[in-house]
């Protein structure tokens, strides 16, 4: 789970794209990264933390030009090393940078494709890399006296026949314009929009809508599982899309539950009113479960917790409360590097008002249950400030299962869930009684919003995997491209 943004304007982009990174934050912590493009000269910035801490007013003057990409980046499960912090940039054939969501799940086998011969040739152990080597070996087929669109899409065309995995792709090439593509099973989101200037049109691309809202753009489409879009320097846009070589539209479920932010549009579906439709299915699930229910309170986690809150609560006929003051100023938990800092954050993040706890049976509801820490702390919290039981329930199935795809879920050791029962989980985390969305409640409370789309991949829920592999391998002393690289 990164966030990618890429623009072509009639007017400097440096400030745009870095704005577009701020409201993408929520995607990666850990390091962001910004390149535009002048003539045929690239200027990139990127460093370790978040946007406001990466980028001066100084930077923002010395990246000059009318196209541009970034990306912010998340803690992956295997450290950080700051040369993987992208966009990542090539020489040969053409100078080209390049800003990656999701995971490869053939990255070994590509990276010995690529090395043979040149063992020095890659540098990092980011599966992200390897994509942009193997874009590279596509594009060195084409003519390098004229770069056509055609060529382009030749040599996309050539990544999808190598690669396998979820992935967003935008790309800089130097002199040439913008391309992005998506993988062709659609797994992680690629949104594009549009508006006219006194120049002519211009382009934006991003991971999710709200990045084309803040820029006043319109937004036009997602890109189809598979398709593949240039937009040259002067405006000039084309599109590509191959017969049998694209699969039908399979975004990710964890986009919609946790990933994105609840008021962007993916594929077509608004992510908040699917989190709503996810309340009111958990609702009916324990109303059929526990009819005679004794819950005097329903509190969301914050923040992603809130929304499916709202109608649980109103529909079981219980009181709402807010009752977990976030401190926003601490990251993401469930993107933090490494269970103990986790943890540690949790009570940084959250504190109890004890009004709302004490003596009360309270029906605390967060988005999902992956790790357990969060929630453990969390449950230990509310009888802390007094609550007489604590139930906890999930808006998400239970997560038992790794993702190949770009999400951090790198063992199935980490997972709470696996290999369990509700019964142990509940005790695992301290609770009551538990309480979780079945699978069908999910992807019907998604699918609702495009009823088009016929399926989802779930497989860190149903462990069915929509490439057929079940993740990266490597040889021996071979760098391993963990989960999250270039996601």
């Amino acid at each position: 789970m990164c966030g990618l943004i890429g623009i072509v304007a009639q007017g400097p982009v440096n400030q745009a794209l870095c704005e577009c990174l701020t409201v993408l934050q929520h995607r990666g912590q850990d390091a962001a990264g910004l390149v535009t493009c002048e003539g045929n000269r690239l200027f990139l910035r990127k460093g370790n933390g978040l946007v406001r801490d990466v980028f001066s007013a100084e930077d923002m003057i010395q990246l000059r030009g009318r196209q541009g990409i970034g990306h912010v980046r998340y803690p992956t499960a295997g450290g950080f090393s700051a040369a993987e912090a992208q966009p990542l940039y090539v020489r040969l054939p053409y100078g080209m940078v390049l800003a990656h969501n999701g995971q490869l799940t053939n990255s070994a086998e590509q990276r010995r494709e690529i090395s043979r011969g040149r063992p020095d040739r890659l540098r990092t152990g980011s599966d992200s890399e390897v994509l942009l080597h193997v874009l590279a070996d596509e594009l060195r087929r084409a003519d390098r006296t004229r770069l056509e669109p055609v060529q382009i899409f030749e040599a996309v065309r050539g990544v999808h026949r190598r690669c396998r995995g979820g992935y967003a792709v935008v790309v800089l090439i130097a002199g040439h314009g913008l391309l992005a593509f998506r993988d062709p099973h659609g797994i992680r989101p690629l949104v594009f929009g549009c508006r006219e200037s006194r120049g002519g049109k211009e382009y934006v691309f991003a991971s999710e809508s709200v990045a084309i809202d803040i820029l006043d753009f319109e937004r036009v489409r997602d890109l189809a599982p598979g398709e593949a879009v240039f937009v040259s320097g002067d405006g000039a846009f084309h599109s590509r899309s191959w017969q049998g070589m694209s699969a039908a539209p399979s975004p990710c479920l964890f986009e919609f539950v946790y990933l994105a932010r609840p008021d962007s549009v993916i594929d077509g579906i608004s992510v908040y009113e699917a989190r709503l439709r996810m309340g009111e299915a958990l609702a009916r699930a324990i109303q059929k479960r526990w009819p005679e229910h004794d819950i005097d309170v329903v509190i969301p986690v914050p923040e992603t917790g809130r929304t499916a809150a709202l109608p649980l609560a109103r529909r079981l006929g219980v009181e709402y409360r807010e009752g977990l003051v976030k401190n926003r100023y601490v990251p993401r938990t469930f993107i933090m590097p490494g269970q103990r800092v986790r943890k540690r954050s949790v009570r940084q993040k959250l504190n109890a008002i004890g009004a709302e706890f004490r003596g009360k049976n309270v029906l605390l509801v967060d988005d999902s249950l992956v790790r357990g820490t969060t929630s453990r702390e969390i449950v230990q919290m509310a009888r802390n400030a007094g609550a007489r039981k604590v139930y906890f329930a999930s808006a998400a199935p239970p997560v038992r299962y790794p993702n190949y795809y770009g999400i951090d879920i790198p063992s199935v050791e980490e997972l709470i869930a696996h290999g369990r029962g509700e019964r142990q989980i509940c005790e695992l985390v301290g609770a009551d009684r538990l309480f979780y969305q079945g699978l069908d409640d999910l992807v019907q409370a998604v699918r609702q919003g495009n009823p088009s789309i016929s399926r989802f991949d779930a497989s860190c829920f149903d462990g069915v995997y929509m490439t057929g592999d079940r993740g990266p391998t490597a040889d021996a002393g071979a760098p391993l491209a963990v989960a999250g690289d270039g996601a």
